[in-house]
């Protein structure tokens, strides 16, 4: 598909049967290594599609096949809302959901979105709030929205996302003795995604 500065790499991944909604779900940071092929990023696919939801993961700006160099989440923001353009129509139920640098441009795309009405869940995991201004979720989007952090995260440590989400009054689920990257508790993550997703 097209983004703003050219090809955008995207992967679909399908569920069996009928198709509940479309979740488009966000990588980590490109400079450290982030990819639509994260393992916690393909978790969050797994979980929407079992749940009946068609996942799209797609590459950000100047990473794999996508064309264009990092922009620190500016430009990053547009990719995000050129490939909910494309896969997402009007009426039908979306999803969105992000993964540390990610979860920051999903934050920042539901401030372009031109209609919140279809949002019907938000993931987000692993905020990095320790690492760039996220803005707040917008009026009423609170209730769809799922944030999960690692109690021993460190990357991005647990009090800077507590300090995001305490002005919102936003629920924080905490996974015990968990790190950044959900080592050994990508399982668990898929459980906590469908739960909030059915």
């Amino acid at each position: 598909m097209r983004g703003a500065v050219g090809a955008v790499q995207a992967v679909c991944d399908a569920p069996v049967g009928e198709v509940r909604g479309v979740a488009v779900i966000a990588h980590p940071h490109p400079l450290f290594g982030g990819t639509m092929d994260n393992k916690v990023v393909q978790t969050l696919a797994r979980a929407a599609v079992a749940c009946g939801w068609q996942a799209w993961r797609f590459n950000f700006r100047g990473v794999g096949q996508s064309e264009g160099v990092h922009d620190a989440g500016l430009g990053e923001t547009d990719d995000l809302a050129a490939v909910i353009e494309h896969v997402h129509t009007s009426g039908q139920p979306l999803m969105l959901a992000g993964f540390s640098f990610g979860a920051f441009v999903t934050c920042r795309v539901l401030h372009q979105l031109r209609d919140l009405n279809d949002l019907s869940r938000l993931v987000l995991v692993g905020t990095a709030a320790s690492r760039f201004e996220v803005p707040a979720l917008p009026p009423d989007v609170a209730e769809r929205a799922l944030v999960l952090h690692g109690e021993q995260d460190e990357t991005v440590p647990l009090s800077a996302v507590m300090d995001w989400a305490r002005p919102q009054s936003l629920p924080v689920t905490v996974i015990p003795g968990v790190e950044h990257f959900f080592h050994g508790q990508l399982p668990l993550l898929k459980g906590l995604v469908m739960r909030h997703v059915t």
